[in-house]
């Protein structure tokens, strides 16, 4: 027991370090940051919203902007995960639709009204790929807060043979953040309308995904977001 333990201490210090190292060397670049502003300035916090396959560069330029908080589910992935969110300053909400949701649902809304931000996988951890899952949308509800689309993209990157596909830039790539306007979820939507909302929002992710993927095919707006 202590051997699996220290050696699992050894494993996310390893794994820190080079998370560290990696994303210390991107150049990175915020399109949208008056949308986020805006929630802020109306006493809310936002919910950013990713994909699974993208969240990496955002581990540590999010745990910049705390308090945050990430709901991770219970498994055993999710301990090693939550251990690692929480050195990065990430404070982990343990739960998931299958297990201990309503929990961190309660903890999340009380987090919120301290002023947390929340992050939130909205595909994760396992999928499908580009599925939004209503626990997106319940956390909206069960917390007030709207949902903001948070979009990374990389110049360059390391595609993995995952059920997601996961990408992680590569040292000193340029990067792309990008904020899609705010999305409410009201509290009383059910069934049909509930159903029609969620895929209204994976509309939008993939078509803000596909947006900010293609402007690397422009020079021009490369060169001119990227510019000193």
């Amino acid at each position: 027991m202590i051997k699996r333990l220290l050696e699992l201490q050894i494993f996310i210090y390893i794994g820190l370090l080079i998370v560290k190292i990696i994303s210390s060397t991107y150049t990175i670049r915020i399109i949208g940051t008056e949308i986020e502003k805006n929630i802020l300035k109306k006493k809310q916090v936002p919910i950013y919203a990713s994909w699974h396959q993208r969240f990496f560069p955002g581990i540590t330029l999010f745990a910049t902007r705390k308090p945050i908080s990430i709901m991770i589910s219970q498994s055993r992935d999710g301990e090693l995960i939550s251990k690692i969110v929480n050195r990065l300053g990430w404070r982990p909400v343990r739960g998931s639709s299958s297990r201990g949701g309503r929990h961190a649902l309660r903890e999340i809304k009380t987090l919120v009204h301290q002023g947390y931000k929340i992050g939130h996988i909205v595909d994760g951890p396992r999928g499908p790929l580009g599925i939004v899952k209503p626990g997106l949308l319940i956390i909206a509800q069960f917390s007030g807060m709207p949902i903001l689309p948070t979009i990374t993209s990389a110049e360059r990157k390391w595609v993995f043979n995952s059920w997601d596909r996961f990408m992680i830039p590569k040292p000193f790539s340029r990067v792309i953040f990008r904020f899609g306007d705010e999305i409410c979820v009201p509290g009383n939507l059910r069934g049909a309308a509930f159903e029609e909302k969620r895929s209204s929002i994976e509309n939008t992710l993939k078509k803000l995904y596909a947006e900010t993927d293609s402007l690397w095919k422009n020079p021009v707006e490369v060169h001119r977001l990227f510019k000193t």
